[in-house]
């Protein structure tokens, strides 16, 4: 029981439950359910839908425990969206579109990888270097559509030459607080005024 309590602080289960978690080679399986206090959602809109039916077993790859292996197992259900007007997957609140690993693992390989380099942090998690990059592309693309940029008052624009060929890179920082806001790599056609 303490170990599905603790996948179930480490993963975001509302509409969902542990159905049981057992040894599966070298790692755990925690096989989720959906809860049927719920109804499910539409992966597309959000808004609640009509089940259809379900799709096979998908396996996701979730953050070690003590540097045992964890895999969440879910078969996902399709459902008719009225808004949407189509059949979609439903929405699962521990993974973002497709992909074979839960937020939190690409929370944890992100924060990793700002300390070590990513083929470091790919052999300590034992996962694809291109599983790193996408973890870190996840998490830049949740930044940047989720940054605040309201307070800002004094900006500082550098343009550097990053490599010969005159290619260069223009970068804006806030001047207060010190951080990068944006920056674009381009090959010299005109001056940083022009990308601005």
């Amino acid at each position: 029981m303490l170990i599905e309590s603790l996948i179930k602080e480490t993963v975001q289960l509302q509409g969902f439950r542990v159905v049981a978690v057992r040894k599966a080679g070298d790692g755990l399986e925690a096989e989720l359910a959906p809860d049927g206090r719920f109804a499910p959602r539409c992966g597309i809109c959000g808004q609640r839908a009509a089940y259809r039916d379900s799709r096979p077993v998908r396996r996701f790859r979730h953050v070690p425990l003590w540097g045992i292996g964890v895999e969440l197992v879910y078969a996902p259900r399709r459902v008719v969206c009225g808004r949407c007007l189509g059949v979609h997957v439903e929405a699962m609140p521990w993974v973002s579109g497709k992909r074979q690993f839960t937020r939190a693992l690409m929370v944890t390989l992100a924060t990793w990888a700002r300390q070590l380099p990513w083929k470091q942090v790919a052999i300590l998690f034992d996962c694809a270097w291109s599983t790193v990059a996408a973890a870190v592309d996840e998490a830049v693309t949740y930044g940047l559509a989720h940054r605040d940029l309201s307070d800002i008052t004094h900006i500082g624009v550098d343009e550097i030459s990053r490599r010969r060929g005159h290619v260069y890179v223009t970068n804006v920082y806030d001047l207060k607080t010190h951080r990068l806001l944006w920056s674009l790599r381009r090959p010299r056609q005109g001056n940083a005024k022009s990308v601005l």
